[in-house]
């Protein structure tokens, strides 16, 4: 393992990389670095699946729940943050297992996307005025014509990154989807890392999905997500966008019943797995080894 300074396990939401990183952290020694941006954020611990407290207490864990949800968390940000996580864990002589299902990360981790530009404050606030007076799906109508691609992996209802792939647009003079696609700096050199996608089978994936909701409710996510309301500016960020927060929130408000609560976040987590499916379908190369069960014995090179 002398050659190797990293093991990336990607996959979609409920495909086992949690507990894949954990055998593979056991077996070598290593500290698990989390690439999922909703974990990175304080106060879904159950919902957003983070590792348990047993799981975190029996190796190290990095990334987990400590960005404040009131605030902004960019990929810039956690490239910054896992760059601090892996030096360290290569002066403590553990090995880093970099886990999670947001593809981003994983590609600034290897330099594959340009630091973002500045973008002046007053282009900022700009779009955000305009978001507000106008609305998330006029914004992005706008954003399809100027950054097809942007506006296709955009939700039509997500404000906050369709303002962000606009402002950039306007401050750099090219589409965020051109940046995103060009060669940058990375903590992480492509040649010395191991890198493992997992491909469940689709109806393994929809089982899980939906057992998985079911655990959730049974371990207290409700009150949890009562909790996270509770804090201050945290539906205002990007955590309260986790699937799961506006279902149970309307229970909480009497607006829904837990059943239909629950069959509404298992359908959009399943619609959010097909999406992550298709996205390292296309974006990660044959370089990235396919395995459709989390088992350490089946990865190459280890």
């Amino acid at each position: 393992m002398a050659a190797v300074e990293a093991v990336l396990i990607a996959g979609p939401t409920a495909s086992g990389k949690s507990r894949l990183a954990l055998a593979l952290a056991r077996r070598l020694d290593g500290v698990i670095v989390n690439a999922d941006s909703m974990q990175v954020y304080d106060g879904l611990s159950i919902l957003t699946a983070r590792p348990t407290a047993a799981e975190m207490a029996a190796v190290p864990h990095e990334l987990y729940g400590h960005v404040n949800p009131a605030i902004a968390y960019s990929a810039g940000a956690y490239v910054r943050d896992a760059a601090a996580s892996l030096a360290a864990a290569k002066a403590a002589g553990k090995l880093p297992i970099v886990c999670g299902g947001t593809g981003l990360y994983f590609k600034a981790l290897l330099g594959l996307l340009d630091t973002m530009p500045p973008v002046p404050a007053a282009i900022r606030e700009r779009w955000r005025g305009r978001l507000a007076a106008e609305g998330a799906s006029v914004l992005h109508h706008l954003l399809a014509q100027r950054d097809p691609a942007a506006a296709e992996r955009i939700a039509s209802a997500d404000g906050q990154r369709i303002v962000r792939a606009l402002e950039v647009g306007e401050a750099s003079g090219q589409t965020l989807s051109a940046l995103q696609a060009g060669q940058g700096a990375g903590p992480l050199s492509d040649a010395r890392t191991i890198k493992v996608v997992l491909t469940p089978a689709r109806p393994v994936l929809r089982e899980r999905i939906a057992r998985r909701f079911g655990e959730m409710l049974g371990e207290g996510v409700l009150a949890e997500v009562a909790a996270f309301r509770a804090m201050q500016g945290a539906m205002d960020g990007s955590a309260a966008r986790a699937i799961g927060v506006d279902e149970l929130g309307a229970v909480i408000d009497g607006a829904l019943d837990i059943a239909t609560a629950r069959e509404l976040a298992v359908t959009r987590t399943r619609q959010y797995a097909k999406r992550q499916e298709t996205w390292f379908r296309h974006q990660f190369g044959p370089d990235w080894q396919r395995l459709e069960e989390a088992d350490p014995d089946r990865i190459a090179g280890i």
